[in-house]
């Protein structure tokens, strides 16, 4: 997984309430498996949509989103395709739960902020202005007052070292394992015998 400590650029703004994982990354992809690639098949039943705003080759990496964005089914597929497209952070009112869990596990930051700090966020997005949103510092600025975030430590930590879940046990517990490893190959060297 990428680290991610600063993100700067201009963001998009698509403030539709409810956006289920389904309309995000539709069903009839599901079979498709590959994380690479999946970006192509995000929203597709929305690209046709004149004012539509996210497309593949997307260059925006920040997505002001609208409230409960990403609620419906747990498809690791959706956080895999806004990924895929570019996108780094979401902010939004409100998130489907597991699809806000699933963002921290692939790389990508969910911001919960109050409608107006949204609104605000929006409004600069619309106008085409840069913003910078700085996980190190918990802090979001470009539009006004810099607005704090609020980011639970251990998945602060992850995104800022790239861990995912298990470069996060073996970095915080490695030397642990290779204890308890080392002691049980000695106590019951039968469950370490390789059978040819």
């Amino acid at each position: 997984m990428r680290a991610l400590t600063q993100v700067s650029g201009q963001a998009l703004s698509f403030p539709d309430a409810d956006i289920d994982t389904d309309i995000i990354y539709p069903a009839r992809f599901l079979l498709i498996t590959e994380k690479k690639g999946l970006g192509a098949h995000a929203f597709a039943d929305r690209r046709d949509e004149a004012d539509f705003p996210i497309h593949e080759g997307n260059d925006r990496p920040i997505l002001i989103a609208g409230p409960n964005f990403g609620c419906g089914s747990s498809r690791e597929q959706a956080p895999w395709a806004i990924g895929d497209l570019g996108i780094r952070v979401i902010a939004a009112e409100s998130f489907g739960e597991i699809f806000y869990s699933n963002c921290f596990r692939n790389g990508l930051l969910p911001i919960r902020l109050p409608a107006d700090q949204v609104a605000a966020l929006r409004a600069r997005a619309e106008a085409g202005g840069i913003i910078t949103v700085d996980l190190e510092a918990r802090a979001i600025t470009g539009a006004g007052t810099p607005i704090r975030f609020a980011v639970a430590d251990d998945r602060r930590e992850a995104l800022l070292k790239g861990w995912n879940d298990t470069t996060r046990i073996l970095a915080l517990h490695g030397a642990d394992i290779t204890a308890f490893e080392t002691a049980q190959q000695s106590a019951a060297p039968w469950l370490w015998t390789i059978r040819k």
